[in-house]
């Protein structure tokens, strides 16, 4: 999942952007309101953390310009304005959840799994295909019992097809959720990480098919007769 977190405390942003990243989600930080407004306008993302009090332009201004624009992207405003008059006006512009400064560092990994998985269209927290099961919460893949030890980069493709199973799903989309402003993925290397998942899929039963000039999707082998 790509995330946009918008936080002026640079120390802060570093923190919350670290834990994201550790968990294996593409993130892209910015500082001001000005800029969130611009980037929310130009790039796809399936989460923006946005703080309140930002230099530039208020949160809740960026919040309401991106609705204007029907971006449905979950928000999660975080900020140390917790009046009852400040979260219902969040609210009101469209936010999907409210979080007070200071927070529990797992409570907050709680309400974004919460967002990304609502966002997906899912209400468990388990999604299978196949011979395999994803757990949303740990981000790891089983074949039965049996964890199945994933690269990160191949990982991350794995989630975008399987949370999509069946449906192609574009090359330039892939790439832009498995990337961050400061990523830099080639089409070719896409293609790499495709051959590598089809040869540990392959023993389950799964692989990878190529929508010639359009993109991947995740589908089942057929049957040994």
């Amino acid at each position: 999942m790509r995330i946009l977190l918008t936080e002026d405390n640079i120390a802060l942003a570093d923190g919350l952007s670290a834990i994201l990243r550790g968990t294996g989600h593409a993130v892209d930080v910015v500082h001001d309101g000005a800029s969130a407004n611009a980037v929310i306008a130009a790039e796809n993302f399936d989460l923006v953390i946005l703080d309140l009090n930002l230099p530039e332009m208020d949160g809740l201004d960026v919040l309401r310009a991106m609705r204007g624009r029907q971006n449905q992207a979950a928000v999660l405003i975080l900020t140390a304005r917790g009046t009852p008059e400040e979260r219902v006006k969040g609210l009101d512009l469209g936010a999907d959840d409210y979080l007070i400064k200071p927070f529990d560092i797992a409570e907050f990994e709680a309400r974004v799994r919460v967002l990304l998985r609502r966002q997906a269209g899912l209400r468990s927290a388990t999604v299978g295909f196949g011979s395999i099961s994803f757990d949303l919460n740990s981000r790891t893949f089983s074949s039965g019992a049996t964890p199945l030890d994933i690269p990160a980069r191949e990982l991350g493709l794995l989630e975008i097809l399987f949370m999509r199973a069946g449906k192609v799903v574009a090359k330039e989309a892939i790439i832009q959720s498995l990337t961050a402003f400061d990523d830099d993925i080639s089409a070719n290397a896409i293609e790499q990480y495709v051959s590598r998942l089809r040869k540990r899929l392959s023993p389950h039963g799964l692989t990878v098919k190529t929508a010639r000039g359009i993109g991947y999707y995740l589908d089942k082998l057929p049957e040994a007769s």
